[in-house]
């Protein structure tokens, strides 16, 4: 990329991350390039990112940075189609640009049946969206748990935002019913699929920053994972107990022989397979639980089984 002219600076990478997808939902290619300042140095003036975008890009680039930046509280609701009014409902948002929302829901298997060529599908949005949740959740995390080392506000942060945790957001938002899909993919199951579910959900949130911004977006954010915030201040580092530990060391305490764990069976589609497994201690049978995976089923059968014997 040659004549280069620099429209935006930050000391915030993850700041010039989310600069850099917006530019790009919007058509305009970016690079990012880092500056440290030379000693002595100030805490904020470690590394500076610059971005650069071609002269005649210049223009619009700043105009798009700048409008979202500025009061978009002022602009006029614009009505949407019913479809979506539920989804709408249930995020707890009411869209200012309807296209955005259309934007976000429409699944590339959609777009490439569209002979006009004007369909364009969420990948975009989903690279946004990727980044503008990983800059939410970690500022939160920075915040709620100051105590905690990288390592561990990394693994909370990881769980938190795995396609099987953005999958099972979706799924309580009904999500799957209001995805855009093309033929093929309507057939296949596609409103179920996790990958898909996931996908839209990071497109929502890109949605949703690009119509409200930074405040409108980290509200939504907030209120779909604060129940995780909480689980994982009950919980401690990682938002995830480990019961399998929990019952070995509970039945040692006992003098009781090392749990066994028994896969059962497998059952369902492909795409939304679940296994079936039991957990047995000195060959009794203490429960049984089915999860998406071998490990989660294992997880579930350990934590009745923890209930059933401390009851």
């Amino acid at each position: 990329m040659s004549d280069l002219v620099v429209i935006f600076r930050t000391n915030s990478e993850i700041e010039a991350s989310i600069v850099r997808g917006l530019l790009e939902a919007n058509g305009i290619p970016s690079v990012a390039a880092s500056r440290v300042s030379q000693y002595p140095l100030a805490v904020t003036d470690l590394a500076e990112v610059r971005l650069s975008v071609r002269v005649e890009d210049a223009e619009e680039a700043r105009r798009v940075i700048d409008g979202h930046r500025a009061g978009q509280d002022a602009r006029p609701v614009v009505p949407i189609r019913e479809e979506f009014e539920a989804l709408q409902a249930a995020i707890g948002y009411r869209f200012h640009d309807r296209g955005l929302l259309e934007h976000a829901m429409t699944h590339t298997s959609r777009a490439n049946e569209d002979v006009t060529g004007g369909v364009v599908d969420n990948e975009s949005l989903e690279f946004l969206g990727d980044a503008v949740l990983g800059f939410v959740i970690a500022d939160t995390l920075f915040r709620e748990f100051p105590d905690w080392d990288e390592g561990e506000k990394s693994k909370t942060k990881a769980s938190m935002v795995s396609t099987f945790a953005l999958a099972k957001q979706a799924e309580r938002l009904r999500l799957g019913d209001h995805l855009l899909l093309g033929r093929g993919e309507e057939k296949t199951g596609g409103r179920r699929k996790q990958a898909l579910l996931a996908d839209g959900y990071e497109a929502l949130i890109a949605a949703i920053y690009l119509d409200g911004g930074i405040e409108a977006v980290r509200g939504f954010i907030t209120r779909e994972f604060n129940s995780f915030i909480a689980n994982a201040r009950r919980l401690g580092a990682g938002g995830q107990q480990d019961y399998k530990s929990g019952l070995q060391e509970l039945v040692q305490a006992r003098s009781q022989p090392l749990p066994e764990y028994r896969l059962l069976g497998t059952f369902g589609p492909d795409h939304e397979k679940r296994f079936e497994v039991e957990v047995l201690v000195g060959g009794e049978t203490l429960a049984r639980a089915s999860g998406p995976s071998k490990k989660e089923a294992e997880q579930e059968a350990a934590r009745m089984a923890l209930e059933n014997l401390r009851i």
